[in-house]
Protein backbone atom coordinates (compact mmCIF):
# COMPACT_ATOMS: atom_id res chain seq x y z
CA UNK A 1 0.00 0.00 0.00
CA UNK A 2 1.66 3.60 -1.01
CA UNK A 3 0.98 6.02 0.77
CA UNK A 4 0.31 9.78 -0.82
CA UNK A 5 1.29 12.74 1.70
CA UNK A 6 -0.77 15.68 1.15
CA UNK A 7 1.66 17.90 2.43
CA UNK A 8 5.35 18.04 1.99
CA UNK A 9 7.50 16.70 4.98
CA UNK A 10 9.34 18.91 6.97
CA UNK A 11 12.60 17.99 5.67
CA UNK A 12 11.27 18.25 1.74
CA UNK A 13 12.01 21.75 0.59
CA UNK A 14 10.25 22.93 -2.97
CA UNK A 15 12.31 25.29 -4.89
CA UNK A 16 11.35 27.30 -7.58
CA UNK A 17 13.79 26.00 -9.51
CA UNK A 18 12.53 22.78 -9.90
CA UNK A 19 12.47 21.07 -13.06
CA UNK A 20 9.19 21.95 -15.77
CA UNK A 21 9.91 19.98 -19.02
CA UNK A 22 10.84 22.37 -21.36
CA UNK A 23 7.71 21.76 -23.96
CA UNK A 24 5.32 22.42 -20.67
CA UNK A 25 1.72 24.32 -21.40
CA UNK A 26 3.11 26.48 -18.45
CA UNK A 27 6.25 27.67 -20.28
CA UNK A 28 4.04 29.26 -22.86
CA UNK A 29 2.86 31.30 -20.54
CA UNK A 30 6.05 32.39 -19.18
CA UNK A 31 7.05 33.21 -22.89
CA UNK A 32 4.39 35.21 -23.53
CA UNK A 33 4.84 37.47 -20.52
CA UNK A 34 8.42 37.82 -21.08
CA UNK A 35 7.59 38.95 -24.82
CA UNK A 36 4.62 40.98 -24.66
CA UNK A 37 6.54 43.07 -21.45
CA UNK A 38 9.69 42.93 -23.17
CA UNK A 39 8.00 44.60 -26.47
CA UNK A 40 6.48 47.46 -24.66
CA UNK A 41 10.05 48.27 -23.01
CA UNK A 42 11.41 47.79 -26.21
CA UNK A 43 9.48 49.88 -28.32
CA UNK A 44 9.38 52.82 -25.41
CA UNK A 45 12.97 52.67 -25.12
CA UNK A 46 13.34 52.97 -29.18
CA UNK A 47 10.99 55.67 -29.02
CA UNK A 48 13.06 57.98 -26.67
CA UNK A 49 16.14 57.71 -27.93
CA UNK A 50 14.50 58.29 -31.63
CA UNK A 51 13.63 61.83 -29.76
CA UNK A 52 17.71 62.35 -29.20
CA UNK A 53 16.81 63.30 -25.75
CA UNK A 54 19.89 64.52 -23.33
CA UNK A 55 21.27 61.42 -21.61
CA UNK A 56 20.45 62.16 -17.84
CA UNK A 57 18.05 65.33 -19.46
CA UNK A 58 15.38 66.12 -16.38
CA UNK A 59 13.02 68.48 -18.41
CA UNK A 60 10.41 66.40 -19.14
CA UNK A 61 10.15 64.76 -22.40
CA UNK A 62 7.57 62.18 -22.90
CA UNK A 63 7.08 58.85 -24.81
CA UNK A 64 4.05 57.47 -24.76
CA UNK A 65 2.40 59.28 -22.17
CA UNK A 66 5.42 58.70 -19.97
CA UNK A 67 8.13 60.96 -19.11
CA UNK A 68 11.57 60.24 -20.25
CA UNK A 69 15.19 60.46 -20.87
CA UNK A 70 18.30 59.08 -22.61
CA UNK A 71 19.48 56.69 -19.56
CA UNK A 72 15.69 55.67 -19.17
CA UNK A 73 15.57 54.43 -22.68
CA UNK A 74 18.32 52.77 -22.60
CA UNK A 75 17.59 51.09 -19.13
CA UNK A 76 14.03 49.86 -20.92
CA UNK A 77 15.84 48.65 -24.15
CA UNK A 78 18.46 46.53 -21.98
CA UNK A 79 15.60 45.12 -20.06
CA UNK A 80 13.31 44.46 -22.95
CA UNK A 81 16.38 42.23 -24.75
CA UNK A 82 16.51 40.84 -21.39
CA UNK A 83 13.04 39.95 -21.16
CA UNK A 84 12.70 38.73 -24.97
CA UNK A 85 15.71 36.55 -24.23
CA UNK A 86 13.79 35.07 -21.36
CA UNK A 87 11.05 34.55 -24.18
CA UNK A 88 13.90 32.79 -26.11
CA UNK A 89 14.74 30.30 -23.51
CA UNK A 90 11.79 29.51 -21.75
CA UNK A 91 10.84 27.44 -18.53
CA UNK A 92 11.94 28.32 -15.47
CA UNK A 93 14.79 31.04 -16.53
CA UNK A 94 11.55 32.97 -17.56
CA UNK A 95 9.45 32.42 -14.82
CA UNK A 96 12.14 33.01 -12.56
CA UNK A 97 13.01 35.95 -14.80
CA UNK A 98 9.35 37.62 -15.13
CA UNK A 99 9.44 37.18 -11.05
CA UNK A 100 12.86 38.95 -10.54
CA UNK A 101 12.32 41.66 -12.71
CA UNK A 102 8.54 41.95 -11.19
CA UNK A 103 9.92 42.61 -7.76
CA UNK A 104 12.41 45.08 -9.50
CA UNK A 105 9.71 47.15 -11.10
CA UNK A 106 7.62 47.53 -8.02
CA UNK A 107 10.84 48.05 -5.76
CA UNK A 108 12.02 50.73 -8.41
CA UNK A 109 8.32 52.74 -8.65
CA UNK A 110 8.84 52.41 -4.79
CA UNK A 111 12.24 54.29 -4.63
CA UNK A 112 11.36 56.53 -7.90
CA UNK A 113 8.24 57.68 -5.96
CA UNK A 114 10.69 58.73 -3.17
CA UNK A 115 12.78 60.72 -5.76
CA UNK A 116 10.08 62.33 -7.40
CA UNK A 117 10.92 66.07 -7.32
CA UNK A 118 14.53 65.86 -6.26
CA UNK A 119 17.65 66.56 -7.65
CA UNK A 120 18.26 62.65 -7.81
CA UNK A 121 15.07 61.45 -10.21
CA UNK A 122 17.92 61.46 -13.02
CA UNK A 123 15.88 58.75 -14.43
CA UNK A 124 13.24 61.87 -15.27
CA UNK A 125 10.43 59.70 -13.66
CA UNK A 126 6.90 61.25 -12.92
CA UNK A 127 4.17 59.98 -10.97
CA UNK A 128 2.97 57.79 -14.74
CA UNK A 129 6.13 56.36 -14.62
CA UNK A 130 6.01 54.73 -11.47
CA UNK A 131 2.50 53.67 -11.60
CA UNK A 132 3.43 51.99 -15.20
CA UNK A 133 6.27 50.61 -13.06
CA UNK A 134 4.17 49.12 -10.51
CA UNK A 135 1.57 47.89 -13.35
CA UNK A 136 4.67 46.05 -15.29
CA UNK A 137 5.71 45.14 -11.86
CA UNK A 138 2.57 43.78 -10.93
CA UNK A 139 1.83 41.71 -14.45
CA UNK A 140 5.65 40.26 -15.06
CA UNK A 141 5.47 38.79 -11.05
CA UNK A 142 1.54 37.42 -12.15
CA UNK A 143 3.48 36.04 -15.55
CA UNK A 144 6.76 34.58 -13.64
CA UNK A 145 4.38 32.91 -10.78
CA UNK A 146 1.43 31.53 -12.88
CA UNK A 147 0.96 27.58 -12.39
CA UNK A 148 4.00 27.98 -9.92
CA UNK A 149 2.63 29.08 -6.61
CA UNK A 150 -1.35 28.67 -5.84
CA UNK A 151 -3.29 26.67 -3.32
CA UNK A 152 -4.71 25.01 -5.93
CA UNK A 153 -2.34 23.75 -8.68
CA UNK A 154 -4.01 20.72 -11.05
CA UNK A 155 -2.63 17.62 -9.85
CA UNK A 156 -0.61 17.25 -13.10
CA UNK A 157 1.39 20.26 -12.82
CA UNK A 158 5.08 19.64 -11.72
CA UNK A 159 5.23 22.17 -9.21
CA UNK A 160 1.94 20.48 -7.28
CA UNK A 161 3.83 16.80 -8.12
CA UNK A 162 7.18 18.13 -6.64
CA UNK A 163 5.63 18.97 -3.38
CA UNK A 164 3.26 16.05 -2.87
CA UNK A 165 5.34 13.45 -3.72
CA UNK A 166 5.03 10.21 -2.49
CA UNK A 167 7.35 9.43 0.59
CA UNK A 168 9.23 5.72 1.57
CA UNK A 169 8.38 5.68 5.02
CA UNK A 170 8.82 1.95 6.31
Amino acid sequence: MSTHVLHPSPGRHVTLDEHLPLDHRLSKVYRTGAGLMGLVLLAFGILGLIDKIGFFDTRGDTVGGLSTNGALSVLSICVGLLLFAGMLIGGNFASTLNMTLGVLFILSGFVNLALLDTDFNFLAFRIQNVLFSFVVGVLLMCFGMYGRVSGSLPHDNPYWQARHAPTDRA
